[in-house]
């Protein structure tokens, strides 16, 4: 007879792992653990006239200047409060505020006004126009937010034509963020979910909602 003790063993989906416990031993100095994994498949969507996400999710869309996120997410996303843009917060802080210190104000705002909406269960959408390395973070950050409140996460790539004007680091940055779509590596994130929108694609699409999936009979 076997006298190797007998275990139970837990399955343990991909947004509840927390990348360490208590049970686990700590690296010398460490006083928070090991850094959370957030990583989770990322699926690719197709496109649809009409997309339906959770109500409570995280939405972030991404694009250069010229194809104006912010302007096009407020024509599509159906609950237009839901939107929350750093060209706004930066509008709103403008004069209240001295010039050097005007990024990172709004980037403190913006942080406590995505993270609140979550908090509560409300979703909540993200368009950023640049691609520099504070809007890779942000993005980074938001998720990692929506990670631990466990609110699913997605993200939308606005997609550049040839005819629309783009700097040389939106362009570098628009490859580096199409790779990361394309390989998945966006679960690496926590993002669940992406989808590439070319400029047809998004002139097309008629509407996003938060809405439950419909019950089939």
């Amino acid at each position: 007879m076997s006298e190797t003790p007998q275990t139970r063993s837990v399955k343990i989906g991909a947004d509840e792992r927390t990348g360490w416990s208590s049970e686990r031993p700590r690296r010398d100095g460490e006083t928070g653990g090991r850094p959370v994994d957030v990583s989770v498949r990322c699926r690719i969507l197709r496109f649809e006239h009409r997309m339906r996400y959770s109500p409570g999710s995280l939405l972030i869309i991404a694009g250069t200047a010229a194809s104006d996120p912010a302007g096009w997410a407020q024509k599509v996303v159906e609950d237009a409060s839901a939107v929350i843009s750093p060209a706004k917060v930066r509008a709103l802080l403008a004069g209240r505020v001295a010039a050097e210190e005007l990024e990172d104000r709004a980037n403190q705002l913006l942080q406590t006004a995505v993270s609140k909406r979550l908090s509560e269960g409300q979703s909540v959408v993200v368009p950023f126009d640049r691609f520099d390395e504070a809007s890779g973070e942000a993005r980074r950050e938001f998720a990692r937010v929506a990670h631990g409140l466990r609110r699913p996460r997605h993200l939308i790539l606005l997609d550049s034509g040839k005819d629309e004007p783009s700097s040389d680091d939106d362009r570098k940055g628009l490859d580096e963020l199409r790779r990361l779509l394309d390989t998945g590596a966006l679960g690496d994130e926590s993002f669940q979910t992406a989808l590439r929108l070319s400029r047809v694609n998004r002139s097309e699409l008629k509407k996003i909602v938060f809405r439950p999936a419909p019950k089939n009979d």
